[in-house]
């Protein structure tokens, strides 16, 4: 990821815009497939870590002939470090952190869900802290404490129909560890290719391997029949593979080069809205007065987080 105060390229407002759109309703809209190509009650499903290894083993490997037209000396001057690191890199995120995160989903509603994995900016600030000895900045800690008051009342038994299943409400809470903690070490520590592009790859690839490695652990592949999936499962897989991991990233990492990351970061507090209604309108997930009243609060934790965030980033570079 860009510094935060690295100069942008120009681009045009509407297109700017435009992407940021796309960010909101593309990102927002991938916990609803993911609950589609899981969840038994949606009719046959592919378990979760099978679905991480096809959705990403395929998406890898289209990365890779992208890579491979575009970005081919960056592939050849690639290293063992960066390779290494990538991988770790790829299956902390795709894996421990999509791949459990899909394991949640198969009992947790995609909104829900959502408004907790919006959470993310508490356990990087809480990684950072225990491991980096970053600073807490006081506006950060009242973000933290702001989304945990929303946690309690979106995990409380009224929060939906029937309660939280304690298994995938664990998976939904620990899930952001990983991706937190892979995303901290990739910007701080890990080794990367000359192109993004490349280290994207690799870690399509890294988690699709991973993915595959768990769900023959667990005896995954004999629950995958794809002659008998439905129309709707193919649709969502397709969706996640194409528009949610292939499109929406490329269209991220525009939008660091080209718009302040404050801006960009906006997508943290805006998907979950996304999900929460995507959820009710297409699969009929419940929302209750305890949903919209800690879901409230949840987003508005995240964006005080994401505004401390955006005002250190501007500090830092009045001081470059």
């Amino acid at each position: 990821m860009p510094s935060s105060h690295a100069r942008l390229t120009p681009a045009a407002p509407l297109a700017i815009a435009a992407a940021m759109v796309a960010i909101y309703i593309i990102w927002g809209t991938t916990y609803l497939g993911i609950r589609v190509v899981v969840s038994p009650d949606q009719g046959m499903a592919i378990p979760p870590f099978a679905m991480v290894a096809i959705r990403f083993t395929i998406a890898g490997l289209a990365m890779l002939a992208l890579c491979a037209v575009l970005a081919r000396p960056a592939l050849r001057s690639l290293t063992r470090r960066q390779i290494r690191d990538q991988v770790i890199v790829g299956l902390a995120l795709n894996v421990g952190g999509l791949g459990v995160t899909s394991f949640g989903e198969q009992t947790i509603p995609s909104g829900i869900t959502a408004l907790l994995i919006a959470l993310l900016p508490i356990w990087v600030a809480v990684i950072g802290r225990v491991i980096y000895k970053d600073r807490i900045a006081p506006l950060t800690a009242v973000g933290i404490a702001v989304g945990i008051i929303g946690v309690a009342i979106l995990v409380s038994p009224r929060a939906g129909a029937t309660g939280l299943d304690p298994l995938g409400l664990a998976c939904i809470l620990l899930s952001p560890l990983s991706w937190g903690g892979g995303s901290i070490w990739s910007q701080r520590r890990a080794a990367t290719p000359t192109d993004q592009r490349v280290a994207v790859t690799i870690q399509m690839l890294a988690g699709g391997a991973g993915g595959l490695i768990i769900a023959t652990l667990l005896g995954e592949w004999g629950s995958v029949h794809l002659d008998a999936l439905g129309s709707d499962v193919i649709f969502a897989l397709a969706y996640l593979i194409t528009v949610g991991s292939l499109i929406a990233y490329n269209i991220y990492t525009w939008l660091l080069r080209v718009a302040p990351f404050g801006l960009v970061s906006t997508y943290a507090y805006v998907n979950p809205v996304v999900a929460v209604l995507a959820g009710s309108v297409i699969l009929s997930e419940p929302i209750s007065p305890e949903l919209i009243v800690g879901g409230a609060i949840v987003v508005a934790g995240v964006a005080i987080m994401v505004t401390a965030r955006s005002r250190a980033a501007a500090r830092g570079a009045a001081s470059h």
